[in-house]
């Protein structure tokens, strides 16, 4: 799936391992994934394993985020299905180190060349191509950039969940983000069809 002229979204490869090994090394994407830290060969194959197991189960559809000039990874995005039959979904994203240091996760909303074009891309896609009613994501209050994103997509903030995940060691609050498959569109398109 494209995400504007600078990156494509596809199915999780062997040839990613590099992209888990850097990402195995961010203190905080372990802590919120099943990114497996720490790093071995065995424990990131079996983590592509359980990308391709979540798409053919329909649990979820884990897409590696690539960016086309080199075909390198640079994160992840996934929706996530688990919700579907109560009518909403989830998006869960994050980005490596490197591709943060870049400014890559803020200059994409300014334009279509940078990766969380990607967010933008899924989020559209599962609104109005696969009718999910409702998206929701969940931020830690601290986290101001992807608060910040997920509004400039057009996500409205609905309250805090007290403890709600389990972070590393600790209970950690999450800020839930929704956004309904009738609510203004993602990208100047109608959401649905009228």
């Amino acid at each position: 799936m494209s995400a504007g002229p600078d990156f494509v979204l596809r199915p999780w490869e062997m040839s990613d391992l590099p992209l888990i090994r850097e990402a195995s090394l961010d203190p905080y994407i372990p802590l919120i994934t099943t990114i497996p830290a720490p790093y071995s060969e065995a424990a990131a194959e079996a983590f592509v394993r359980r990308q391709w197991e979540r798409a053919a189960t329909g649990a979820g559809y884990p897409f590696a985020i690539v960016r086309s000039r080199d075909r390198r990874p640079v994160g992840a995005i996934g929706l996530w299905l688990r919700e579907l039959p109560e009518g909403r979904a989830s998006l869960g994203y994050w980005l490596t180190d490197l591709a943060r240091g870049q400014g890559v996760a803020r200059a994409a909303l300014r334009g279509p060349g940078d990766a969380l074009a990607a967010l933008r891309t899924v989020t559209g896609w599962a609104l109005r191509d696969l009718g999910v009613p409702r998206l929701q994501l969940y931020i830690e209050p601290w986290n101001t950039a992807s608060a910040r994103i997920a509004e400039d997509i057009g996500f409205r903030r609905e309250g805090l969940l007290r403890g709600w995940q389990q972070v590393g060691d600790e209970r950690r609050d999450m800020a839930v983000y929704a956004l309904l498959n009738s609510d203004v569109p993602v990208d100047g398109r109608a959401v649905t069809a009228h």
